[in-house]
């Protein structure tokens, strides 16, 4: 097999969770490879660079097998290597760790107060 179609691949890679999402991707602008904007019909072939945006991070992957059908997550090693620099997934571990929110068990819900409160923590307005 020489290629397969973009949005089957990132479908088979497990960057998304369904075929119609990895196709939506592809028409909405945010799946590339070599840099231009692409279709989901759009053939991809081994040693591809495909970039894919995410609403946080941008991940870069390149082809090492076309593959039409959708593989174990122990296997994705075999049809894709990841290229995304470390501060991508950096920038994503720190959006988690500023979005963490604890509570002690019992405490109940916030009141209004509290939630006020934690609004303007986690989103202070721009003066």
């Amino acid at each position: 097999m020489d290629s397969v179609r973009i949005d089957k691949w990132l479908w088979a890679a497990r960057v998304f969770k369904t075929r119609t999402q990895a196709a939506d991707a592809c028409s909405g602008g945010k799946v590339k490879i070599q840099g231009s904007r692409v279709k989901p019909s759009r053939e991809v072939k081994e040693g591809d660079e495909i970039e894919v945006q995410f609403p946080l991070i941008k991940k870069i992957f390149q082809v090492k097998q076309a593959a039409k059908n959708r593989v174990s997550a122990k296997v994705v090693g075999e049809i894709a290597i990841d290229l995304t620099p470390p501060e991508e997934t950096e920038k994503l571990e720190m959006y988690r760790q500023l979005n963490y929110e604890r509570r002690d068990r019992g405490t109940g819900r916030p009141t209004k107060k509290d939630r006020r409160q934690i609004n303007d923590l986690k989103y202070p307005e721009s003066d």
